[in-house]
């Protein structure tokens, strides 16, 4: 319970005695190249093998003869969209970004940067860690959207070149009975985990004490509780939202 206090406090301080608007701009910038460019190809490669597995394995289980083949399309379009990309898509994220936040913002505090930041009169949790959340807010649905989106085309590939199933019954099963509100749930998930993964990472990293050795640690510890917080509040929105 201390440590989701002090993690709560640690969010207050984001917004206490703020920088310029140009400063920040220029550093959310940076963040989100550095955040969200530098993540495309790997949530792409992961997305494709993602959607193209879930379409073998979906098809390899549905052998019922009273089964028609478009379920298939179905099932993958339905997963995708509500589980695979936002949340799979997440704990990549947070093994990559989660981590490198946490190692930069340890080796900072360790090298004593972070208190010359506060000698100097700045706000160092506002002036550091606010533009990486607002860059990952900004990045991460769009990395959701791509993961999406190419999950959808590995099923395709899958269909076309593993020849689970026929090309057009997987068309029909993509545009049979869609919910809108799928997508909305699925960029309201990635909006927050987004937010959990970069601000549980920063407050990692930010208290880090000891050497280079607790910068590995507090990297391990970013993952760990990120993947943890993820996956508890996977469960809390689908009962919220989905369950009527």
């Amino acid at each position: 319970m201390s440590n989701l206090g002090r993690y709560i406090l640690f969010l207050g301080k984001l917004f206490t005695n703020p920088e310029s608007f140009r400063t920040y701009f220029r550093l959310i910038i940076d963040e989100c190249v550095y955040i969200g460019i530098n993540s495309i190809v790997l949530v792409a490669i992961v997305s494709v093998f993602m959607g193209a597995v879930s379409t073998v394995q979906t098809a390899y289980n549905l052998v019922s003869p009273l089964i028609p083949d478009r379920v298939i399309g179905l099932v993958v379009r339905d997963l995708t969209i509500l589980e695979l990309a936002p949340t799979i898509t997440a704990i990549i994220f947070a093994g990559k970004v989660g981590s490198s936040i946490a190692g930069n913002l340890g080796t900072m505090r360790i090298t004593e940067q972070i208190d010359a930041l506060e000698v100097m009169g700045i706000n160092s949790v506002s002036y550091l860690v606010l533009p990486k959340i607002v860059a990952t807010l900004i990045m991460y649905p769009f990395l959701v959207i791509l993961a999406g989106a190419l999950a959808i085309g590995g099923g395709y590939l899958a269909a076309e070149l593993a020849d689970a199933l026929p090309v057009a019954e997987y068309y029909q099963g993509l545009k049979m009975n869609f919910n809108e509100f799928s997508v909305t749930f699925a960029l309201i998930k990635s909006l927050v985990f987004g937010f959990l993964v970069s601000s549980i990472a920063a407050y990692m990293g930010y208290y880090t004490k000891g050497g280079a050795l607790e910068v590995g640690q507090s990297s391990t510890r970013a993952v760990t509780v990120s993947c943890i917080a993820i996956l508890l509040s996977d469960f809390i929105l689908a009962q919220l939202l989905l369950v009527r």
